[in-house]
């Protein structure tokens, strides 16, 4: 994981404090005052949190701070709250072919449209992303919906179904899940 990187933006005084308690800090600390600057930090870092105490509309991962005083371990507990909410966001998002996926609200979006899914479903489809080549039905039974492998049922080739019809009907995409000899794939 890369390092966390606290851009304190316009608010110099807390810059200031924060740096004298830099060696005991789990993140960095960078200061920026003006939005050119802020969009050369922003570029460079990938995992940061801007802190201000002014509210800024155009200004993403920005935690505002305009409830003062406050006590610096309630500060630092705050910071340290913000960046695993940052933490956890993005890792729920995943990119599978075309297609963002957000498995904390179970949706597969593009810019133009948005699927709600299923846990099966959402589960079906990270699984046969992680996987190059086509995965069984039997695999899926086992992996997927935890049945034995040696019980007949058409759970996996229903859902399947189930889910290539909701694609097709949201996204007009009728390749997304595709059927090979030994099993599925996503194309």
């Amino acid at each position: 994981m890369s390092a966390q990187i606290l851009i304190i933006y316009k608010f110099k005084p807390l810059y200031h404090i924060l740096e004298e308690l830099d060696l005991n800090l789990n993140f960095n600390i960078l200061f920026a005052d003006n939005k050119d600057l802020l969009n050369n930090k922003e570029k460079e870092h990938i995992n940061y949190l801007i802190l201000s105490n002014k509210k800024n509309l155009e200004i993403d991962n920005q935690f505002v701070l305009d409830n003062l005083p406050i006590n610096i371990s309630k500060l630092l507990e705050k910071i340290n709250i913000e960046f695993l909410k940052l933490q956890f966001n993005s890792q729920s998002e995943v990119k599978v072919s075309n297609y963002m996926i957000n498995l904390n609200s179970r949706e597969m979006f593009t810019k133009n449209a948005k699927l709600k899914l299923t846990e099966k479903e959402i589960n079906t489809i990270t699984y046969l992303s992680k996987s190059n080549k086509p995965v069984s039905i039997d695999e899926l039974q086992e992996k997927v919906w935890s049945y034995q492998s040696n019980i007949e049922t058409h759970t996996v080739e229903t859902h399947i179904y189930r889910l290539r019809k909701k694609i097709l009907e949201i996204f007009n995409d009728n390749e997304f899940i595709i059927s090979k000899k030994n099993g599925y794939q996503i194309k």
